[in-house]
């Protein structure tokens, strides 16, 4: 039998493309990096933020309206003195009116282990916001955390968020079962796992 020379070429433009495919599904994700020109700070965060979503009816509420929540790990980096927030981000639904998340009280994270009321903080002044606001009618904060309350994430099995409403009601938001995946790759990404 004879192969023509196109044949020929075949098995090493074959294995090339096998290199590059299989180098290309064991790389991990990558947080952003971004240095901010007006602080001089390097800002870690993720790609995008994780959603969570609103579930069963609310505790303390008549209905169910659906809501989404965002949330994202910061770093930080200021010339080697590294800080750590959490980037809350709620959307409410057309009928709910959440207390201002800025609050004490009016967010608790919840994880497999426990509930940790969060404690908001004014961040670092920067050009620009480390994640984009997902919907313009929404409220953003941002939440005190270190390096062990971001590894007790990443390590939990469930992640959500418990939103305090101007009824007092409380709306639980969770996210995917990958979130603690997403979180084990930041901070293997950023140097911390």
């Amino acid at each position: 039998m004879r192969f023509s020379r196109p044949c020929l070429r075949l098995p090493p433009l074959c294995a090339a493309l096998a290199l590059v495919a299989g180098c290309g599904g064991t790389s991990s994700i990558k947080p952003n990096e971004v240095l901010d020109e007006s602080t001089g700070m390097t800002i870690g965060t993720l790609d995008k933020p994780i959603e969570l979503v609103q579930g069963a009816a609310p505790m303390g509420g008549p209905e169910r309206r659906i809501s989404f929540a965002y949330l994202g790990p910061v770093e930080w980096d200021n010339m080697g003195a590294i800080t750590y927030g959490l980037w809350i981000h709620v959307a409410p639904g057309n009928d709910w009116q959440f207390e201002a998340l800025q609050e004490p009280g009016a967010v608790r994270l919840v994880l497999a282990d426990g509930t940790a009321p969060l404690a908001a903080f004014q961040p670092p002044a920067l050009a620009h916001a480390p994640y984009r606001p997902v919907a313009s009618w929404g409220e953003t904060g941002y939440f005190v955390v270190d390096l062990r309350m971001l590894r007790r994430m990443a390590a939990s099995g469930t992640i959500a968020l418990d939103v305090k409403t101007t009824s007092d009601a409380v709306v639980r938001f969770t996210a995917a079962p990958d979130a603690h995946d997403i979180l084990t790759r930041y901070l293997h990404a950023r140097g911390y796992q």
